[in-house]
């Protein structure tokens, strides 16, 4: 391990923090995570990490802290108040917040951190637990260019596409957006699904085909066992998504750009939450699709 390469602390040991965190090991650099679950702490101690009993720990030596929880709240909750990252990070550290977020939140934590002398930039990523696993999301970035220029070795352990997007929060605007494509993306998957199979077409064989042509996307790559298996075994909830949704649809409110397919899906993701479907794969949006066809599920 390199005594050069930053220090870092991760906040936030879920589905996607776990493997990424442990890529940055692999990587080379010294991690020192904090995250509720102990269970999450002893596999990034096995992966070579050190464990952290609390945010203030984590953060106090560490030159660069990400963190990825699952919304605003989460993130201001680690962030702001006596045991948070700001009143216990060192001057000159650098956030990166990988969380899916408002852009709001983002533009405050940057102006917040800025007067303690901490930089951020906002760094969502879209490519799900299998894209954290294979270190190869595709990763938004908001801020200033000099930090993500700095911060970019560390994105590159982590990710295969990494874009500077704009100025703070322009990396949430742009993750909203991929949210709604991909949730429109497997609502139409799922109502093909339940066509294909009401008419009595072999599923593998048509999935297999509408995938080579214009059809074809990274949502139906990905999602296609989910499909054919009805594994709902989450690589991302539904209870997430259904929190993008709200975030993009408030977004474009607020600028004005009107979204009426994404607004049907909005509406479509949370019925299937409010329905007990909440902690499963988004892909089990086919679910609501077999409820509204007649299918029993």
């Amino acid at each position: 391990m390199s005594s050069n390469l930053p220090k870092i602390a991760w906040i936030g040991l879920g589905i996607m923090g776990s493997p990424m965190s442990e890529n940055l090991l692999k990587a080379g650099y010294p991690v020192t995570g904090f995250t509720l679950e102990q269970d999450k702490l002893d596999r990034l101690a096995k992966a070579g990490g050190t464990s952290a009993s609390s945010i203030a720990e984590a953060v106090k030596d560490a030159d660069v802290i990400i963190t990825m929880v699952p919304a605003s709240p989460q993130v201001e909750a680690i962030s702001y108040g006596p045991a948070g990252i700001l009143e216990n990070a060192k001057q000159g550290a650098l956030i990166i917040d990988m969380s899916s977020i408002t852009p709001q939140t983002s533009v405050d934590l940057a102006k917040n951190a800025k007067e303690k002398g901490i930089r951020v930039i906002d760094a969502p990523v879209s490519g799900g637990e299998a894209g954290a696993i294979e270190a190869v999301l595709s990763i938004m970035v908001g801020g200033e260019k000099a930090d993500f220029d700095e911060a970019l070795p560390i994105l590159e352990a982590l990710g295969k596409t990494i874009v500077l997007c704009g100025p703070h929060g322009s990396g949430q605007t742009v993750k909203a957006a991929n949210q709604l494509i991909v949730a429109v993306n497997i609502q139409a998957c799922a109502e093909a699904v339940v066509f294909l199979e009401k008419s009595g077409v072999d599923l593998q064989a048509a999935l297999d085909v509408l995938n080579g042509g214009l059809a074809g996307s990274t949502v139906l790559t990905r999602k296609k066992d989910n499909f054919l298996n009805r594994d709902f075994k989450p690589g991302f909830r539904i209870d997430l998504h259904h929190k993008d949704m709200g975030i993009v649809t408030d977004a474009a409110r607020n600028v004005g750009a009107a979204l009426p397919v994404g607004a049907v899906v909005a509406q479509l993701v949370a019925s299937l939450r409010a329905q007990g479907d909440g902690g499963l794969d988004h892909s089990a949006l086919l679910r609501a699709v077999e409820r509204l066809s007649g299918q029993q599920v």
